[in-house]
């Protein structure tokens, strides 16, 4: 029997292109010389964009990184909790208060980090539940918060949350707002600048089709004015390979401060090439259209879909086992259909299943995909009709 073509589904790390994967395969360059310049100035205007900041014209030695919005970029040799871990410990002081709203793991790392650099206030909903809104707002009434700290697309849970309306309540109470964005920049819209982000950390494996171990965080100079105030006042979190102001330095430089990822960043570079050729606004609305079918396909085949309606992320959809089926189902999909999705988290584990809709994933993988899904299921039992898969892609 003919092997069958893989079909790799899983919401990060993606499946790298091969322009991403040619870019690496480069020879050994030295990290201090002209050469490596000229790649990070490539990878920060590339970044840039995927941040949908305003560009920069990626030439060495005329400030790459940065624009013309107050917003830099920093490239961070480390995936993206690295780059979370970056933002949150050069930020705050250990006083200071932070609000943490979260409805999955994701979410809920960013708080659990929080916890080691400063005193957080942790809002836990149920796993893909939408946040509250007005308890959000109640709290900043009557506390002072320094920060409002979110995962915005959660992929533990399939859901995305409405930044823009959590933006508009921290500008009426003056608080700053940060986003782990590692699961959205390069797949669902985001706008720094409308939404008043200090910061907002990306990871390349996800939605920009890069390698893992390399990230990135935009920062607006209001968040660089306050670690520097930190530093002069002396009442700084430890650390020391994330130190910001040596990062920021060396990036007016395009260079970093440690020994950098040389053929990540080579690679991300390139990925992020892909990304401006189809536009953000294209990648966008591939994600949405892939997601949709999916969800659409799914519902109609009688599955429940984990999170909320209204806030259903268009790069993962987390879809529930019907009773009766494990994570065996998806052991079976890949050595009997060759194709790979994953499993749920925690105290999901088991109980359902979450098929990727990000990087540069084609139409046409998805629809081969969802038809060995359905097979699968029916293999083991599920009374699953014929479904025009296709129809659901138009």
């Amino acid at each position: 029997m003919e092997e069958l073509s893989s079909c790799f589904l899983v919401p990060g790390p993606v499946r790298m292109g091969p322009e991403c994967l040619e870019a690496m395969s480069t020879p050994v360059i030295t990290a201090r010389g002209g050469e490596f310049r000229e790649v990070m100035a490539g990878l920060n205007s590339g970044l840039r964009y995927a941040f949908n900041l305003t560009p920069s014209n990626g030439v060495p030695n005329q400030k790459s990184f940065s624009g013309e919005d107050g917003y830099k970029v920093v490239v961070v040799s480390g995936s993206g909790t690295a780059a979370m871990e970056m933002v949150v410990a050069n930020r705050f002081r250990p006083n200071d208060r932070v609000l943490v709203p979260t409805n999955g793991k994701f979410g809920e790392r960013v708080a659990e980090m929080c916890e080691r650099f400063c005193h957080v206030k942790h809002l836990r909903y149920e796993w893909g539940r939408s946040f509250d809104l007005y308890e959000i707002e109640s709290l900043l009434e009557r506390s002072d918060y320094e920060a409002v700290l979110i995962c915005h697309n959660e992929t533990s849970a399939g859901i995305t949350q409405d930044a823009e309306a959590i933006a508009e309540i921290c500008k009426r109470h003056d608080t700053a707002f940060i986003l782990d964005g590692i699961t959205s920049v390069g797949g669902i819209p985001v706008h720094p600048s409308k939404w008043n982000a200090e910061a907002l950390v990306v990871g390349a494996q996800k939605c920009t089709a890069g390698p893992s171990g390399i990230a990135a965080i935009a920062i607006h100079q209001r968040f660089i004015d306050r670690v520097h105030a930190i530093a002069e006042q002396g009442d700084v979190n430890p650390r020391y390979y994330f130190d910001l102001p040596a990062a920021l330095k060396n990036a007016n430089d395009d260079q970093t401060p440690w020994t950098p990822a040389i053929n990540l960043a080579m690679g991300w570079s390139a990925a992020l090439g892909n990304l401006k050729k189809e536009t953000n606004e294209g990648r966008w609305n591939r994600c949405k259209h892939l997601a949709r079918g999916v969800r659409q396909l799914f519902t109609d085949a009688g599955f429940t879909l984990l999170a909320d309606d209204a806030q259903r992320s268009n790069t993962v959809t987390a879809i529930l086992y019907p009773e009766g089926i494990d994570d065996a189902w998806r052991t079976r999909l890949k050595s009997t259909y060759n194709t790979q999705v994953i499993g749920g988290q925690d105290h999901l584990k088991g109980k359902m299943f979450r098929v990727g809709s990000m990087g540069e994933t084609p139409v046409s993988e998805m629809i081969e995909g969802c038809k060995r899904m359905l097979q699968c299921f029916r293999d083991m039992g599920q009374d699953i009709p014929e479904m025009k898969v296709e129809s659901y892609f138009e």
